[in-house]
């Protein structure tokens, strides 16, 4: 039998960490031959370098393509974009895939899936359904998942949005989210090799911070991580682990804040520019919080058993578990709002397994479903009316 030809495409070390579960599953079919293509950040050493992390875990990366141009403004945003068009035509013509998958909402994405619209090339979207009110990546994830032609969504709740959009029920497959299934899988680094690596010693409560901008709110992002900045100055007895921002509009801004923090307090802080699967997973389960307004407070942190800050409204319209803390982009609120989350009663109620998100299994179940659909039919697709209720 003819093997299918996957093409994964990875922007982000973000991306990239939340697909490593299925992109093994798909190394390791029988029924795969798995193409991968690496874009965006992962090319820029401002960013960390991150497709040395992929090569490292032993992936062949069919194409990398450079589209990141240096500057962190809207225009320069829509640059790359352009520049996404331009290049993954070729690219994706000379590999042809049977499906391309893409992952989520970044700007990068939004070139490939375009690309792949016009050369009817199929697309698997994962996370769709999600709604961030504040960022432009909610207009961007249900962009792809009007292109796109198979959707696994990571709660029951996101596939019926999905289906409200016009997708066909037997079509979209609610699976959880696959990024939990690193958690199982991995084996942790110990906390005494995680205080050499960060140099940091965890003699004291530590906490992780990303803040990313919000895009549809130009401005005001590193007036906001200020508040954060001032309530962690006045928290001096806490420890601060940073992670670096997405190469987004405003992202160089917030990274230099961070550079600027941590050089001032370098007794209690430190800054990774990415941290990898491991090294995250292995922080999740031994620090107190995660506070800032990434995604993966809202979906990972609480299956680690801790409890997530999650500031501003980057996030707003998430499902979230009851470890969640909401709260505004005010240094006043934010340190009340530390103090709540550090107490012995907040350690107490807090239940991993009630993460809305953790189903389990999901990156099997992506790569069985994309080893089998039948992609003659599902190029063509027909607008899904929902039943009328009168």
């Amino acid at each position: 039998m003819k093997r299918r030809r996957i093409c994964v495409v990875s922007g982000s070390r973000a991306d990239y960490g939340i697909l490593f579960p299925v992109l093994s599953e798909l190394k390791s079919s029988s029924k795969i031959d798995l193409q991968l293509i690496v874009t965006g950040s992962h090319l820029s050493p401002e960013f960390g370098l991150t497709v040395k992390e992929i090569e490292a875990d032993g992936f062949e990366i069919s194409k990398k393509v450079e589209i990141l141009v240096s500057s962190d403004t809207d225009v320069g945003v829509a640059k790359s974009m352009g520049l996404g068009l331009i290049e993954f035509g070729p690219v994706l013509n000379d590999l042809s895939p049977d499906i391309v998958m893409l992952l989520g909402d970044r700007f990068e994405l939004m070139a490939v899936a375009a690309t792949a619209l016009v050369l009817a090339i199929p697309i698997a979207h994962i996370h769709g359904g999600e709604t961030t009110r504040a960022a432009f990546d909610e207009a961007i994830r249900h962009s792809i998942t009007k292109m796109a032609h198979i959707h696994f969504t990571a709660t029951e709740e996101y596939r019926r949005r999905v289906i409200q959009l016009g997708e066909s029920p037997d079509r979209v497959f609610n699976v959880g989210a696959p990024g939990l299934d690193n958690m199982r899988a991995l084996d942790p680094v110990s906390k005494q090799e995680l205080e050499l690596l960060l140099d940091l010693s965890f003699d004291r409560r530590t906490i992780l911070v990303t803040w990313h901008p919000v895009t549809l709110q130009p401005g005001t992002s590193i007036v906001d991580f200020g508040e954060i900045l001032t309530a962690l100055d006045r928290n001096p007895g806490l420890n601060v682990i940073f992670t670096k921002a997405n190469a987004d509009n405003e992202g160089r801004e917030i990274n230099q804040a961070i550079d600027e923090f941590v050089k001032k307090n370098s007794v209690r802080a430190v800054v990774v520019a990415s941290m990898g699967r491991r090294m995250y997973w292995s922080v999740l389960m031994n620090i107190d919080c995660v506070l800032g307004n990434s995604s993966s407070g809202i979906i990972e942190a609480p299956s680690a058993g801790i409890p997530t800050i999650n500031i501003g409204a980057r996030q707003e319209g998430r499902i979230r578990a009851s470890s969640v803390v909401d709260c505004p982009p005010v240094a006043v609120d934010i340190e009340k709002a530390i103090a709540v989350v550090m107490s012995d009663e907040c350690d107490r109620v807090i239940d991993p397994a009630s993460n809305p998100y953790d189903q389990g299994g999901a990156s099997e179940l992506i790569s069985e479903a994309v080893s089998s659909v039948d992609t003659t039919a599902l190029i063509k697709k027909h607008f899904y009316d929902l039943p009328r209720s009168d």
